[in-house]
């Protein structure tokens, strides 16, 4: 194919700014290829919009049953968890027997409001905050578990910036009552 310089071509022309769009993209839009890829792209991308639900369910759950399972692991070895409380983790500010209390009811309580989709964006955020106070609070921390905390950190972001999608009680409930 050859080479056309675009500016010279649009000179020739002498059409105005927005003709000059149109124009190129009217000349884009008519090439056979395009039309033949854009037929093929757009069924595609069609049916990817069925799975955003989907997928955004999979990260909620996912990222719940993490912190979920966390807080069981704390409830069900309480002593353990008083004593890294007090010891191994560096919560500022408050006692070390309130903050076992407040982070294990966070990680058992905030899991499911995600998972359910319930208060979806308000579980999102709080575990946001409780992620980086996890990775702050804990100064031996080594690489791996602070790549952990970003990973679910970044899906996190999902449903707070995103809203916890359409397989959520909170799109049920939004529908339901016109919110």
């Amino acid at each position: 194919m050859k080479s056309v310089d675009l500016q010279a071509e649009l000179r020739i022309c002498g059409l105005k700014n927005n003709q000059k769009l149109e124009k190129i993209m009217s000349d884009i839009m008519n090439n056979s290829l395009v039309q033949k890829a854009t037929g093929i792209i757009k069924p595609v991308y069609s049916k990817l919009d069925y799975l955003s639900p989907v997928s955004i369910l999979a990260l909620r759950l996912w990222v719940a049953w993490v912190f979920f399972k966390s807080g069981m692991l704390k409830f069900n070895s309480w002593d353990s968890t008083l004593y890294l409380f007090e010891y191994e983790y560096a919560v500022p500010l408050i006692p070390y027997e309130l903050a076992a209390y407040m982070g294990t009811a966070a990680e058992l309580f905030l899991p499911v409001l995600l998972a359910f989709g319930l208060a979806g964006r308000f579980g999102a955020i709080a575990l946001f905050v409780f992620n980086i106070t996890a990775v702050l609070s804990y100064p031996d921390i080594n690489a791996a578990g602070i790549r952990d905390h970003q990973v679910w950190g970044l899906m996190l972001l999902v449903p707070m910036l995103m809203g916890p999608g359409k397989l959520s009680i909170d799109h049920w409930l939004g529908k339901k009552f016109n919110l």
